[in-house]
């Protein structure tokens, strides 16, 4: 077991939204532009969890907060040995948002605003329509609520800016914060030039 020094933890930047909304494709972007800057950095993204560590998990409000409760895991582990998680997770209810925020103590909720008709507009997998049918039950936006964040440190509109404008809002965020910037400019003072 190692010492914990929370000068050095890794922050979570919790992007919730919409299915369809833009939280991976901003997730990524923001998580090269932190690896660019010799940052640690990990996204978990909510399809990849349920795929490699949610099996059994359906989508009722029980399985939705067992998701949630297994990211929160994964990221306190990785901010604990000064990893900066992104976790891309629909996360529906304020309840689930609210649990994570108690848990991680440097939280940063993003709230990846997009209009449900952009959305479904941008699902190549077909989902929406699915949903609309009544063949895919339990579906965030159609059939299922999203509760929208009442209190977000950060909101991003994935319809009105691009994903490179976002993921400089999301830098921005992370320079402001006083721990990461120090680590920030530690790293620079001892690359090489």
């Amino acid at each position: 077991m190692t010492n914990f020094d929370a000068t050095k933890a890794g922050r979570t930047f919790w992007l919730t939204g919409l299915p369809c909304s833009g939280k991976t494709t901003t997730a990524i972007a923001f998580a090269e532009t932190l690896a660019e800057r010799g940052v640690a950095v990990e996204v978990l993204d909510g399809d990849e969890l349920r795929r490699r560590i949610g099996g059994g998990l359906g989508f009722s409000q029980e399985d939705r907060m067992e998701n949630v409760r297994r990211a929160v895991y994964l990221s306190r582990l990785l901010n604990k040995h000064g990893v900066t998680t992104i976790v891309s997770l629909i996360s529906p209810y304020a309840e689930m948002r609210n649990y994570a925020r108690s848990e991680l103590s440097r939280f940063v909720e993003v709230y990846i605003e997009c209009p449900l008709e952009e959305c479904e507009r941008r699902d190549v997998k077909g989902m929406y329509a699915l949903a609309r049918q009544g063949k895919i039950t339990s579906f965030t936006g159609v059939s299922d609520v999203y509760e929208v964040p009442v209190s977000p440190e950060l909101i991003l509109r994935t319809d009105q800016d691009s994903v490179h404008e976002n993921a400089a809002k999301l830098l921005e965020s992370f320079d402001q914060d006083q721990f990461t910037a120090h680590i920030h400019t530690e790293s620079t003072l001892s690359s090489p030039k």
